[in-house]
């Protein structure tokens, strides 16, 4: 709608270009790896386009009520994957948000002796973001150690489609070998990526490889990635990604619609791999096939939330820039709509498949060892009584060893104000042989 106006902004972006990176095909179990300029500087770049578009007053998608010089903590919330890919992911947020928030003098601070302070380099500001640990939230990162899904994947590799897929690119495939350095070439453990970061970064390479094998290696495993990272329905297995990251995008957007929270910008970066279910899960894949594969390097996608008087409700409008192969962003329809959707409805639509917290992701994964799954496979395994009590010990039991837990905690605090000369603990005789009890403070006696 041409007469609605931005209210804020959820933003999903890949990191940036990186060193080589090998995932096993069945866990995606992955190896290190690191950033390089380039993709600091992709990162940085994406930053600048969203604040142009958003942080600026004469931009039509400008965000009112947002500060576009000064960071204002209220109004943004970063959240960083930093598990995958070897803290890849952390730097290019690091990047992005240099990008939006560039250094500027006025972020200064002014002495009593009338001295101006001007922050290191110039002004750099520093942003907050919060590092999202695999390990604490299953937000980010759905399918690490998810025993389901990793069945899925072998169930897939011996689906009849695969098969023939790769009796179909066995030829092709045959060819590579010379270009891969001893890495093994079948269409499970596609190798796209290594070629990939060959051609961007080594010459002698870029030089070697016929001009098409890039692009069909990159076919090939964008058909492997999307029958990974999919399912035919909302919440099976292989949109698992995407189930795990829903909920923190509702939090977002409903904040933002929330006219009296001060939230107007969210971002994750993530890896490329919610990409492919959200595109999926909101059909906008079905309905632009181009985009059912692997994003390039700093891909990004927006969710404007809108407000206009044509609605009672806001409005969600979806926006995709594949990386620096796009200027600018594309506007898509997600669920087949013509145009902007209500909020409500993105939220009502998806809800169903999203997966609300640990214990329900270690539920649907099979997964009772990692994650903070064994606390909860303990739990279970209580009997009925103890259960509902959280707790093997009753509640008499409970209460003695509180008391006893308090006892012992008191004696360690005495024991060390003791030490400390801060508090007597004994006695003091007085001349006669008569005992005075000394009182006395924390702080003196």
């Amino acid at each position: 709608m041409s007469d609605s106006t931005v209210q804020g902004v959820l933003v999903l972006a890949r990191h940036g270009d990186r060193q080589g990176f090998y995932q096993d095909p069945t866990t995606y179990t992955a190896s290190a790896t690191s950033i390089t300029p380039l993709g600091n500087v992709q990162e940085q770049q994406l930053g600048a386009l969203l604040r142009s578009m958003y942080l600026n007053a004469s931009s039509p998608d400008w965000i009112a009520g947002v500060n576009p010089t000064i960071f204002t903590d209220s109004q943004v919330l970063v959240r960083a994957d930093g598990s995958d890919e070897g803290g890849v992911i952390v730097d290019s947020a690091l990047s992005l948000l240099a990008g939006l928030w560039p250094p500027t003098t006025a972020w200064n601070t002014t002495l009593a002796n009338g001295t101006t302070v001007v922050g290191p380099f110039n002004g750099y500001q520093y942003v907050p973001l919060q590092t999202i640990n695999a390990d604490e939230d299953i937000s980010l990162e759905g399918n690490t150690q998810c025993n389901t899904w990793a069945n899925s994947n072998t169930a897939f590799y011996n689906s009849s489609g695969f098969l023939q897929v790769a009796n179909e690119s066995a030829a092709f495939l045959s060819l590579l070998p010379p270009f891969l350095d001893g890495r093994p070439v079948t269409l499970q453990n596609m190798v796209f990526d290594y070629m990939n970061v060959q051609s961007i970064h080594n010459k002698t390479f870029f030089d070697r490889l016929p001009p098409t094998f890039l692009a069909q290696a990159r076919a090939l495993a964008n058909y492997h990635e999307y029958g990974i990272f999919t399912s035919p329905q909302l919440n099976g297995i292989g949109n698992v990604v995407g189930q795990a990251i829903l909920p923190t995008m509702f939090s977002a957007l409903n904040r933002i619609s929330n006219s009296s929270d001060p939230l107007k910008l969210a971002y994750n970066a993530i890896s490329y791999k919610p990409f492919l279910s959200l595109f999926n899960m909101t059909g906008v894949a079905q309905s632009n096939p181009e985009l059912a594969g692997v994003v390039n390097y700093a891909a990004s996608v927006v969710f404007e939330v809108r407000t206009s008087n044509a609605s009672s409700e806001p409005l969600l409008r979806f926006r995709f820039k594949n990386g620096t192969d796009d200027a600018e962003y594309t506007t898509f329809n997600l669920f087949g709509s013509n145009g902007d959707i209500p909020l409500s409805q993105f939220i009502n639509t998806l809800t169903p498949a999203g997966i609300n917290n640990t214990q329900e992701w270690c539920g649907i994964c099979n997964n009772s060892v990692n994650r903070g799954c064994a606390a909860f496979a303990a739990q279970s395994a209580l009997p009925t009584s103890a259960a509902h009590s959280g707790s093997h010990v009753s509640a008499v039991g409970a209460g003695f060893i509180g008391a006893g837990v308090t006892l012992a905690l008191m004696a360690v605090i005495l024991a060390v104000l003791a030490f400390g000369g801060l508090l007597t603990l004994f006695p003091r005789r007085r001349k006669g042989g008569s005992v005075r009890i000394t009182s006395c403070r924390l702080v003196q006696c």
